[in-house]
């Protein structure tokens, strides 16, 4: 490869991004892909995919798919992963960004090489370095299990997981599971356990807003789209709402949320509050520690389990960065980097070093990801094309934008790139506005 190509890292939906819209530009690039496809996580054959054969969208697919490219009108509100797998596949093919891409390779370094960057991939041939203009990484948030540890887990004699090598439920069968963790995805395989296994109980350490999937018949997120409310007021009328449709979860046997309702990712399933009104599962107090078939809670309770899974979910991981290029402080392994609207790496020496998809936050989708992409096209068309993007440039060296839109946001290191939906388009559309 030369050094006039761009690098895009990942085939996954903030992926396939980055090409169309390098396409768009009329950028050269060249991809690279773990996987033997497309789709990233979504593609559940994928070496690092950590869906499971239930998982479908949280959002429904209006508030989520690429504006460009909606999906079928026979796709269902909430799609399967099978669904989005073909939805990617068809996107990919639409647009022919398949033939750019070299898959079943994997990354293992990007680093600064003069006034290029050096990428050195491994394939079924071996080894090989190649010299690209600049990178665009793209390989996902929800790969990499973030996994606590517990006094006493080594006496533990029953089996541990965690929620990244769950597929099918029949793993449950007659097992008493616990389940750790009540996000979204913990919610889930609460809800396929109950379904096989003898008992299954859920341990938690802070209450949740539960918002269902429908409301007044149609799909939660699709309500409510014009102009933003302000968020005291948004809070105040959407917690009072929902709590119509589901009820309360602390009748339910969950702790009181320490949050308002958008403060921290809402939790998209009332079917475990459904399970829970049957007594098909139990809410449980945080682990205090394990104890030979047991696990001690902090309200001094203990039961024994076979099976308990860590729904706890994922940490960034970037394997193939000097964790200095992002300026991400100390080893790596919590928090986030610090780069512009969640994308621009900061500073000269990293110029040309991007992060597409580094962003959580309620109903953005893909769409907000795809306008990331948008973005880094027009700045890199712009600076190629001999136009002056320095005061740009100065922007990603020094602004720091707030981008909570008036949400106070809990401090929790899985909230460390959460933005408002709203505040952060608004910021990369303001800069797109730039290079139009």
């Amino acid at each position: 490869m030369t050094d006039t190509t761009y690098a895009v890292i990942g085939a996954g939906p903030s992926g396939l991004a980055a090409a169309r819209n390098l396409d768009r530009r009329g950028l050269p690039w060249t991809g690279y892909e773990l996987s033997t496809g497309v789709g990233g996580l979504w593609n559940i054959d994928a070496p690092r995919s950590t869906v499971y054969e239930s998982a479908h969208l949280i959002s429904s697919k209006t508030t989520t798919q690429f504006t460009e490219f909606p999906m079928a009108d026979d796709v269902a509100d909430y799609p399967s992963h099978r669904e989005l797998a073909a939805y990617f596949n068809a996107f990919a093919d639409h647009f022919g960004l398949r033939e750019h891409y070299q898959f079943g390779t994997e990354v293992l370094d990007v680093r600064r090489d003069g006034d290029a960057w050096a990428v050195t991939v491994r394939d079924a041939t071996g080894e090989h370095t190649h010299r690209h203009a600049g990178v665009l990484v793209a390989n996902g948030t929800l790969s990499e299990p973030n996994t606590p540890t517990f006094a006493g887990l080594d006496t533990f004699t029953g089996e541990v997981i965690h929620t990244s090598e769950y597929k099918r439920g029949d793993v449950f069968t007659g097992k008493r599971v616990l389940i750790v963790g009540a996000g979204n995805s913990g919610c889930d395989i609460a809800v396929d356990a109950v379904h096989h296994a003898a008992a299954v109980d859920i341990s938690v350490r802070r209450g949740y807003h539960f918002v269902p999937k429908y409301v007044f018949g149609k799909p939660a997120d699709t309500l409510n789209q014009g102009k933003p409310l302000p968020p005291r007021i948004k809070q105040f009328i959407d917690s009072r709402v929902l709590k119509l449709f589901t009820g309360d979860p602390v009748k339910f046997g969950f702790p009181a949320p320490d949050h308002a309702i958008y403060e921290s990712h809402p939790i998209v399933n009332s079917l475990i509050l459904h399970h829970l009104g049957h007594g098909d599962l139990s809410v449980k107090a945080d682990i205090e520690r394990f104890d030979g078939d047991e696990v001690v809670f902090v309200d001094g309770t203990r039961t024994a389990y076979d099976l308990v899974v860590l729904a706890t979910g994922y940490r960034l991981h970037y394997p193939f960065l000097e964790t200095g290029l992002l300026r991400w402080e100390g080893a790596g392994t919590g928090g986030s980097p610090d780069l512009y609207l969640n994308v621009f790496a900061r500073g000269e020496q990293v110029r040309g070093l991007f992060v597409l998809g580094m962003i959580e936050a309620s109903g953005i989708g893909w769409q907000g990801r795809y306008e990331q992409a948008d973005l880094v096209a027009g700045y890199l068309a712009a600076r190629d094309g001999g136009e002056d993007v320095s005061g740009f440039e100065k922007r990603i060296d020094q602004a720091h934008p707030d981008l909570s839109g008036g949400y106070k946001y809990l401090g929790l290191e899985r909230m460390a790139y959460y933005v408002n939906k709203d505040a952060y388009r608004s910021a990369v559309r303001r800069e797109l506005a730039t290079f139009a």
